[in-house]
């Protein structure tokens, strides 16, 4: 009960960060920059902690699943995303959304793979 009680107040900071973040990097394009840029960071984040960058999160169980599904699994948000791409769509903005969506997937790709590569050289141990 006391795990779950910390993902969700991880979950909690992870959200009310990246709302705050929304609210900083807002934009008139209309373009969802906090949101891209929100999933590519986490997805680092994520990625690097899972390679084992931090050796106390690989061997804590716990603190891994708050850190990871409560505080990221928050943070970034695939639901977003797609929200944000249909919001696009229905003004007309296909082009906008398609980009959208491409840098999406190959900035998360990218930042994923260099996570891993990062955290599997454990740079922050």
């Amino acid at each position: 009960m006391k795990k779950l009680l910390w993902i969700g107040l991880a979950g909690a900071a992870g959200a009310i960060i990246r709302v705050a973040i929304g609210h900083v990097v807002s934009n008139d394009s209309g373009f969802p920059f906090s949101t891209l840029g929100v999933n590519i960071v986490g997805t680092f984040l994520l990625c690097f902690i899972v390679a084992g960058a931090f050796r106390k999160l690989a061997a804590d169980k716990q603190l891994q699943d708050i850190v990871t599904t409560g505080f990221l699994g928050s943070f970034t948000t695939f639901s977003a995303l797609s929200m944000e791409t249909i919001l696009l769509m229905e003004k007309g903005q296909i082009l906008l959304a398609g980009l959208y969506i491409i840098l999406s997937i190959i900035g998360g790709l990218t930042a994923g793979a260099l996570g891993f590569h990062l955290g599997r050289k454990k740079v922050c141990t």
